[in-house]
């Protein structure tokens, strides 16, 4: 099921159905970030966040920009992983008054 922007429902729904994955998504954002600095931003353990980015990655949400690496590797999100967090920001907004 898709939207007229052609975002996935169903990965909308995967993101919201979990506190991590949400958290790493708005945290990587539009910039890149090793999983050092998202579990410190977060604070949510190195070995969440790497599982999360594994199934994010599985989900063509986010990107490894260095595979090679073993130290270090460098995540941003994909062009779908943009849209869906800019789905979820405006959505954010529309319902601020709910959140507070």
């Amino acid at each position: 099921m898709e939207n007229e922007k052609n975002i996935s429902i169903k990965k909308v729904a995967l993101i919201k159905a979990s506190r991590y994955r949400n958290s790493i998504l708005f945290s990587i954002g539009h910039d890149i970030k090793t999983p050092s600095e998202i579990s410190k931003e977060v604070n949510i353990r190195i070995n969440h966040v790497s599982k999360v980015l594994k199934e994010l990655k599985t989900e063509n949400l986010v990107k490894c920009l260095n595979e090679e690496k073993t130290k270090g590797r460098l995540y941003e999100l994909t062009d779908e992983g943009e849209e869906i967090l800019n789905f979820l920001k405006s959505n954010l907004k529309k319902n601020r008054f709910i959140l507070k």
